[in-house]
Parts: C-alpha cells; sequence; structure tokens
C-alpha cells in the first residue's frame, strides 16, 4: 500500500494494509494522518501468482491511532476506485 495524497498535500508514504472492505481500509503508516482530511491510496492486489492489480482509491480518513513503534493505524473510507493495470 502507499499513500500518493493525504489533504492537499502529495505525498509518497509506504503503509501496510491490516484489513480492506467495500466501505474502507485499515493500515499502519509512518505518518500521522487527520481525521476529516481526504486521502488517496494505492492498494496492490495480489493472488499469489506473478500478476497484480493495483486499485487507487479516494476516501477520508475517519480515525488515527498510535500504533506500536511509532507508527500509526489510520482508518479510512473508500469513497471511488480505479483499477490500475500492470504488465
Amino acid at each position: 500500500m502507499a499513500v500518493l495524497r493525504a489533504g492537499s498535500e502529495r505525498i509518497a508514504q509506504p503503509g501496510i494494509t491490516q484489513n480492506i472492505s467495500s466501505a474502507g481500509v485499515l493500515f499502519t503508516s509512518e505518518q500521522q494522518q487527520d481525521a476529516g482530511e481526504t486521502i488517496e491510496y494505492v492498494i496492490t492486489l495480489s493472488g499469489g501468482g506473478r500478476k497484480t492489480v493495483k486499485l487507487r482509491c479516494l476516501g477520508k480518513v475517519t480515525r488515527c491511532e498510535h500504533s506500536a513503534n511509532r507508527r500509526f493505524q489510520v482508518a479510512a473510507t473508500l469513497a471511488r476506485y480505479e483499477f490500475i493495470r500492470t504488465r
């Protein structure tokens, strides 16, 4: 997972997806996100084979809490998405 934009700030921040559903995503990040801000993120889906599918998502941060090792656990909605095909 990668966070591309938080609010109006463009960032390139890696994250680790913890849980995903049709309503949103829970992930860990090194950067704190503000609740209510718009967030753009990309989730890489892999079925164990060589092909992967990237899902570019747009949503809002619903909560952000301190986690272990100077990380944050971030929950965000999944308002809009598009598939990005890779070769």
